[in-house]
């Protein structure tokens, strides 16, 4: 900014408010005030945010400059005063660190040491936080020398206040004739590229991302004009245009990518009152209102501007990507260059594959979809030369519905899906060279689209690659142990690239309002007749996109235990190949979803569910699983398992004949023999009994149960949840049971806090052991619920519960279905109401997804009753909604829109 701008700082009335005070401090704290207020105004009446930054850099200039000038500098030729870093580049964020370089002609550090220290503690003084170092010319030498930092800082400088030549003597000594040459300089910027992609996941898509140095973040900008200032001595963009660096269609994404973010990044710093770069789920919803995003019926406001970040930034990285390539092929290869011939319209140059002229495209729009399977059948290319990324990305415009139709392009693109190496890479590429999208116009509805919640933690177009990521790691033998079942399921799928398909289309209804399971099952119909793939590969990729969550949802949220919920799931699959595909799907779905899903009891829950549905379709849908024949096999085999370890069959039986059919039907044989040898060998003693142990022996597949037989008491299951709560445990499953002698079994999968197995900790399992036993024997002494901390993200998820009761006649028991925010003690609070009602649990499904729980509870009243009374019900929903609602304080917020 050259022109003075007296509204934002009047140098003479500035001057006339130093005369008037004793002190500065007043007059300099009063004009930064009045500036930031002014600049503020200025970014909410919509000014651009180009010219917004540059003023506030120039703001601070006069501010500095009037510092500077009230201490003695003798004649004022030896030393300067420097703007470097961001700020010397004349960009400055309300809060952006303000560095400055004090610089020296010659070792004159003593003789400014007072005006120096004064004029620093002016600025603290103040409110500025500055950044600042005093060097001399040769000593800014010989500490860039070694510093990618320093250095870096120094490229980025101009004179506030002082002699303009020391600067350029500065400039001439740490210039790329003295240290840093250009090739050397690229390296080591594309090593810390690679140290800051690793340090956020190596993707765009985080839920809250960092605007600044997330991939495709303001960093990646910067980046590249780093390394062009080093090579060319510019960091113009228009200038690279004209150098041939950038096309003018990357220039101007780059410059709307540059101003979307610095908008971001100036609302960010405005609204945290602090220099604050990551985009947290609270600024995300203030700053979707504040740019104009309005909720409609299938996206919230804070969905569709995420949306429109995401789509920025995974532009910024490709184009990133892209220059730090084109450079290394122009500076980083001293070897002689190799061409190989692929076909007449592809060759391999130096590892990378490259179109063999410029019109290939436009000549053979086939191409298009040809290079990516060819790099699939050639897996060790390297890439797409930067050239032929130019050309693919010119050429995406020659994708129309003629070319969706040719028969040469559905073919190549089901050819991929067959290829055994490089899908998901390809297709990744595909995505982020705008081809994918551009082939598949539902699929680029999705591209960017997240959904405002900690349960999906990445964009709908990248968990939908990242589902084909899981499952081809299944064709890699070091996941066996991992995924055993997944893995051998896997390896006798008849055509791999049908559940590849479904994967690629399970999401791609998300967003359009209604059921995205529904809708999604439409579009892959359609993309499978349009692809030509016969009537019952069509018929299974569209019933697995419209089956895709039925799997998850029975193992989480229903009895498997029960043979009618077995039958009733094997009727829904129909046959055992339909169960091989969508057990692959779900489990490739789910690791795919968030990478803390994946835990030792949803595997073993999918792992018991496609085993027993597996039997029953073995046995025949018309031969339904007899209760009685199972009761008799599971006592059976555990009767052997006693017999071993001495235990008459008689002495067994007299327990058994008091336990009723469900604790069987609930419980396999080997928790069958290890209860009951505990509870003979416990005898009378009047103490409850409290029995832990892993769910399995594999190391994978394992949580930690816990079995409690004690004599029944009303307040059972409230005082274990309460005193489960207190020792830190997780609770994911609860099995009730009570015997006819009015004792209770009771059987809970737990995982530690933080979701993983307890892993045979000796002492930590003891601990447990006592801290229950503690809490049954004085049941009185009700353990407090803890009053743990609320993360801070699940306090920006505060909604209101929804609570849903029915009777389940074929159980002869009350249905609770809770939808609620995840909150620390929420278990234990059920538990409390359940004891205020007067209510017996007979069962319970626990889920956590993300913020939310999605819990079902099978309830009686205190006769053993199914709830008759509606009165009733409403006042026990009530009163949930009440007590969790308080918990998480004043909610107003609608339930989330799950689709």
């Amino acid at each position: 900014m050259s022109q003075v701008d007296s509204a934002l700082f009047d140098a003479g009335q500035f001057q006339a408010e130093l005369a008037l005070k004793s002190s500065p401090l007043a007059a300099f704290k009063k004009a930064l005030r009045q500036g930031n207020d002014e600049l503020n105004q200025r970014f909410v009446n919509g000014v651009d945010i180009r010219q917004l930054i540059t003023d506030r850099a120039w703001f601070i200039d006069q501010i500095l400059t009037h510092a500077w000038q009230r201490f003695d500098w003798g004649d004022g030729s030896h030393i300067s005063l420097v703007a470097v870093g961001g700020y010397g580049r004349g960009e400055l964020h309300p809060h952006s660190d303000i560095d400055l370089l004090i610089l020296l002609d010659g070792e004159l550090h003593e003789q400014f040491r007072d005006s120096i220290e004064q004029f620093l503690m002016l600025l603290w003084d103040i409110g500025l936080e500055v950044g600042q170092s005093v060097r001399s010319i040769s000593e800014c030498a010989d500490e860039a020398r070694g510093d990618l930092t320093i250095i870096t800082n120094l490229m980025e400088s101009r004179t506030i206040v002082g002699p303009e030549q020391l600067r350029e003597q500065m400039q001439a000594a740490t210039g790329p004739e003295q240290m840093w040459p250009s090739k050397h300089f690229f390296r080591a910027k594309r090593e810390e590229l690679t140290q800051r992609y690793s340090k956020y996941g190596d993707t765009e898509y985080n839920l809250e991302p960092n605007v600044k140095g997330s991939p495709g973040g303001l960093r990646d900008i910067q980046t590249i004009l780093w390394i062009a200032r080093r090579h060319f001595g510019t960091s113009d963009l228009l200038e690279l245009v004209q150098r041939e660096l950038l096309t003018e269609g990357e220039y101007s994404l780059l410059y709307a990518g540059q101003e979307f973010l610095w908008r971001v990044r100036y609302a960010l710093h405005m609204q945290a009152g602090r220099a604050e770069d990551r985009l947290l789920f609270d600024q995300q919803r203030k700053i979707a209102t504040l740019f104009g995003f309005n909720d409609d019926d299938a996206k919230l406001a804070v969905e569709a501007f995420m949306q429109k970040y995401y789509r920025r930034v995974m532009g910024i990285s490709e184009l990133c990507d892209l220059f730090m390539q084109y450079f290394e092929e122009r500076t980083g290869n001293d070897s002689p260059e190799q061409i190989k011939p692929l076909n007449s319209r592809f060759q391999v140059r130096n590892g990378y594959i490259e179109a063999v002229h410029p019109k290939v495209f436009k000549r053979a729009p086939f191409a298009m979809l040809e290079i990516f399977v060819l790099l699939a059948q050639n897996p060790e290319l390297k890439g797409v030369r930067s050239e032929t990324i130019r050309l693919i990305r010119d050429s995406r415009h020659l994708i129309d519905d003629d070319f969706r139709n040719d028969l040469r392009n559905t073919s190549l693109f089901i050819e991929l899906f067959r290829c055994d190496e490089g899908i998901h890479r390809n297709l990744r590429r595909m995505n982020r060279y705008g081809i994918l999208g551009r082939y598949l116009p539902e699929f680029g509805q999705i591209v960017g689209q997240m959904q405002h919640d900690l349960f999906h933690i990445y964009t709908v177009d990248a968990h939908t690659l990242n589902v084909l990521k899981h499952m081809r790691k299944l064709k890699v033998p070091m996941f066996q142990e991992k995924f055993p079942l997944a893995w051998e399921v896997f390896e006798r799928l008849p055509k791999r690239e049908l559940l590849y398909l479904a994967g690629l289309y399970h999401d791609i209804g998300k967003g359009r309002g209604g059921d995205h399971s529904e809708l999604g099952a439409v579009d892959a119909e359609a993309f499978c007749k349009r692809h030509h793939l016969p009537a019952w590969d069509t018929r299974l990729v569209s019933w697995l996109v419209k089956s895709h969550l039925v799997m998850s949802t029975t193992a989480q949220r229903k009895d498997i235990t029960d043979p009618d919920v077995i039958h009733e799931f094997a009727q829904y699959v129909g046959d055992q190949t339909r169960l091989d595909y969508l057990y692959v799907l779900t489990v490739s779905d789910i690791n795919a979803t968030n990478p803390t899903l994946w835990n030792s009891w949803r595997a073993s829950l999918l792992r018991q569910l496609h085993t027993a549905t597996k039997r029953a379709l073995q046995r025949g849908l018309e031969n339904p699983e007899d209760r009685e024949e199972s009761i008799r096999e599971t006592q059976l085999a555990a009767l052997d398992l006693l017999q071993r370890a001495g235990i008459e069959a008689d002495t067994a039986e007299q327990l058994w004949a008091q336990l009723g059919d469900d604790y069987f039907l609930r419980h396999d044989s080997a928790d069958v023999a290890w209860h009951t040898e505990a509870i003979i060998a416990h005898g009378d003693n009047p103490e409850p009994l409290v029995l832990t142990r892993e769910t399995t022996q594999r190391q994978f597949e394992g949580a930690t149960q816990i079995f409690i037989y004690a004599a029944d008491q009303h307040d059972f299951f409230a005082v274990t949840v309460a005193a489960m709560d207190q020792l830190n445990l997780s609770i994911h499953d609860a099995r009730i049971i009570t015997s006819t002698s009015q004792f209770t079994l009771d059987t809970y999968i737990v995982l530690d806090a933080d979701g993983e197995p307890i892993d045979g900790d000796v002492q930590r399992l003891k601990d447990i052991r006592e801290g229950l036993v503690g809490a049954l024997k004085n049941p009185d002494d009700y353990p407090e619920i803890i009053q743990r901390r609320t993360p801070r993200q699940l306090k920006q998820f505060a909604f209101k519960p929804q609570v849903t009761i029915f009777n389940d006649a074929s159980r002869h028991v009350s249905v609770i279905e809770l939808l609620a925010p995840d909150r620390p003690g929420l278990l234990a609070r059920i538990g409390g109401i359940f004891l205020d009602f007067d209510l017996s649990l007979q069962n319970a499904k626990i889920v956590t997804l993300g913020e939310r729980v999605e819990d079902v509870f099978f309830v009686t009243d205190a006769n053993n009753q199914p709830l008759a009374d509606p009165e009733l019900c409403k006042r026990l929903s009530d009163a949930i909604i009440t007590r969790l609602s308080d918990a998480q304080g004043d909610n107003t917020v609608p339930a989330p829109i799950v689709f």
